[in-house]
């Protein structure tokens, strides 16, 4: 387990990524809130104290036990599933930051229960989420979400928890005197390499491997982000895309854990940005429910990409913060299916209509879900005045 220095160098990060996300200090009277799993309760108490000493108002929210959120699913008739307690709205409305820790005591608990009915209570919910996007395109509200190590994700992983934690230690910088530092220089590492992608006038990305060839259009006004402070640990450079522009095929070699279903080998073929034909080796009925959804859920939100000199994970962590940020030997691509992130647009976010998101090319759902490529692959950027440069090979940024 991670040990008391370790836990309070966490803590620093976490907070160094809340600060960082909101692009200025916290404030006194600042309202956070920390929503958690039970496991992380240790460093939940450290990050309370920390916010306190700050001058903040943090407002703690322990996320529902497995045993809990099952039931709720299998007893809840159509009304309960929707029920919104009074006053979160008033919360959201009112938050100037968030923080999220992952803690899992079970990753497939939800494993027999109807995806209609997680659908059915996530779209309830999205207006909550709406809220607070709107809040952070305004800015007045970030967060960082990050895990705590579990038996469960090491099980799942096939890892012993002292091998789990070694892999977030390291991730995470925690094993380092300042940690935060090391952020900073990766930080600023990261800014070189944006505003290299962003001065490119592009047309569209092609990226190739073994198992995939796929064509993304970014669209108009759309500009790189990433390591931003947003999730701890975050080593991906991403944007959202014009959806419309999508055509090809995605494969996603890395499993993925969601809602306790266990999904492998995932291929999608797209044609003018719509997932036309889905297919997976081990959990295809939930991926084609999932992609079901609502009607943005079959289109992509966001095209990423890592650097695997930035990331030191290696393994699989069934944890898709740390999936999605692998390292190894060829860095990672991953898409996400259905909501696209409006900071990833190139003008003043908070001038964005739900209209002008739509002109634009920028996807709505209920669902993200990042599905990982971990393949050796190459990717080019076609430009508009028709010249072919490679962006990304061999797990590196070519910059």
């Amino acid at each position: 387990m991670l040990n008391e220095t370790q836990l309070k160098r966490y803590a620093e990060v976490i907070l160094w990524g809340l600060k960082t996300a909101k692009k200025g200090r916290l404030k006194k009277d600042d309202v956070v809130l920390i929503r958690f799993e039970l496991k992380a309760l240790r460093l939940v108490e450290i990050l309370y104290e920390k916010l306190i000493e700050l001058g903040a108002h943090p407002v703690h929210r322990l996320i529902q036990t497995p045993q809990m959120e099952k039931k709720s699913y299998l007893l809840s008739n159509s009304r309960q599933l929707k029920f919104i307690p009074p006053g979160e709205e008033a919360l959201y409305r009112n938050l100037n930051g968030g923080i999220y820790i992952l803690a899992p005591d079970s990753l497939t608990h939800l494993s027999g229960i109807d995806p209609i009915k997680i659908a059915s209570a996530l779209k309830a919910r999205k207006f909550l989420r709406d809220i607070l996007d709107r809040r952070e395109e305004e800015r007045l509200f970030s967060w960082t979400l990050c895990v705590y190590p579990t038996e469960e994700l090491a099980g799942h992983a096939n890892l012993s928890l002292d091998e789990y934690t070694k892999q977030v230690a390291g991730a995470c910088f925690l094993d380092r005197k300042d940690s935060v530092s090391h952020w900073e220089e990766i930080y600023q590492n990261a800014q070189t390499i944006k505003k290299w992608l962003n001065r490119m006038k592009v047309k569209k990305f092609h990226i190739e491997s073994d198992r995939m060839d796929l064509v993304v259009t970014p669209g108009e006004k759309r500009k790189w982000i990433g390591i931003s402070g947003h999730n701890i640990p975050s080593f991906e450079l991403f944007m959202s895309p014009d959806w419309r522009g999508t055509n090809g095929i995605y494969y996603a070699d890395q499993p993925s854990y969601r809602n306790g279903n266990y999904i492998q080998g995932i291929r999608i073929d797209f044609k003018d940005g719509i997932a036309r034909r889905v297919s997976a080796e081990k959990g295809e009925d939930f991926l084609k429910k999932q992609l079901a959804m609502d009607g943005g859920a079959n289109k992509v939100g966001e095209f990423s990409l890592t650097d695997k000199s930035f990331s030191k994970i290696n393994r699989f962590m069934a944890n898709t913060l740390y999936d999605e940020n692998f390292g190894g030997k060829f860095g990672n691509c991953h898409i996400a299916l259905g909501a696209s992130y409006s900071d990833t647009y190139s003008g003043d976010p908070s001038l964005l209509t739900k209209e002008l998101k739509q002109d634009l090319g920028f996807n709505d759902s209920a669902l993200h879900w990042d599905i990982v490529n971990t393949e050796k692959k190459r990717v080019t950027a076609h430009l508009m005045h028709g010249k072919i440069c490679t962006i990304y090979d061999n797990g590196s940024f070519t910059y």
